[in-house]
């Protein structure tokens, strides 16, 4: 059931690349930012505002300390993302899957099966053969690294912080982290205005119901049951779903090589994640039936 929740949860984020990219284009990249978090931020405040007494302060720094890196990660890769090409951001922000069993072991000691480093290795590969890699400048590049870290750092921080606090409360103040953040950044920029229009609204809904409140919500639940490790890989799949909706939305063509990117990715998930394998293994005898 985890399993299957996360692959939704990077459908949501792979089918949101298109709507993102229209709203951004006629709406302030941070005002959309600001305006997505607190839409998120409302959607958990109706169930999780009582909640948020129970998680105390260390809870409370808890959901800062990752609504602080998931905001520092958007940020970083935006401004990374202005820098240098879509195919080098692309590829750098899936290393997330490399960098999180690392911060693992570096932090807390966290120990992940040999499965596991062959299911990155393929899956870094997949990434490299969907994206092209194509070379960047060097200040965009390491913009979009430390991005990146962050993205990983907050997947081990949710690991660490999942069992100890309720979980819609802590996603809460993780979203609510994120929207002040943003809202102070869109303040300075002068770029906060009043929405307008389907498309700037669509994405602002979409994104902040169900690739933000209940995708993060979804990510605290999980990391109860697997692993920050696997979770990155599940996570790799973004990238796969964002090249299929772009086929189908926008038109775009990823070639032989970008497939078998794809298909590496998905060998690299099956063979780290037990409950996949099993569940591709049940399908397989449901359809020879």
């Amino acid at each position: 059931m985890a399993l299957l929740a996360l692959i939704a949860v990077t459908a949501v984020w792979g089918v949101t690349f298109v709507q993102v990219k229209d709203a951004v284009d006629v709406y302030p990249l941070f005002a959309f930012l600001a305006v997505r978090y607190a839409i998120a931020t409302g959607v958990l405040g109706i169930v999780g505002a009582g909640r948020v007494r129970t998680l105390g302060r260390s809870g409370l720094a808890a959901g800062a300390v990752l609504g602080a890196l998931l905001g520092l990660g958007l940020g970083l890769q935006t401004a990374g993302l202005e820098r240098t090409t879509v195919s080098s951001t692309g590829f750098i922000t899936g290393l997330y899957v490399v960098l999180t069993p690392l911060f693992g072991l570096a932090l807390f000691r966290t120990r992940v099966g040999a499965e596991v480093w062959l299911g990155v290795a393929l899956s870094v590969g997949g990434l490299a053969m969907l994206s092209g890699v194509h070379s960047g400048s060097t200040a965009g590049d390491m913009l979009v690294l430390a991005s990146t870290a962050a993205q990983a750092l907050q997947i081990v921080m949710v690991e660490r912080y999942a069992n100890r606090y309720d979980a819609v409360a802590l996603t809460l103040v993780e979203m609510a982290t994120c929207f002040v953040g943003f809202l102070v950044i869109a303040l300075a920029l002068g770029e906060l205005s009043l929405p307008h229009g389907w498309t700037v609204w669509g994405a602002l809904v979409v994104t902040g119901v169900f690739a933000s409140a209940l995708a993060y919500l979804i990510q605290v639940w999980a990391q109860r049951r697997m692993s920050a490790a696997r979770i990155a890989l599940v996570f790799a799949l973004e990238t796969v779903f964002a090249g299929i909706f772009g086929y189908w939305l926008s038109g775009d063509r990823l070639g032989w090589l970008g497939w078998g990117g794809c298909a590496a990715i998905l060998a690299g998930i099956l063979l780290a994640e037990p409950a996949a394998a099993a569940m591709l293994r049940r399908l397989n005898l449901l359809s020879s039936d």
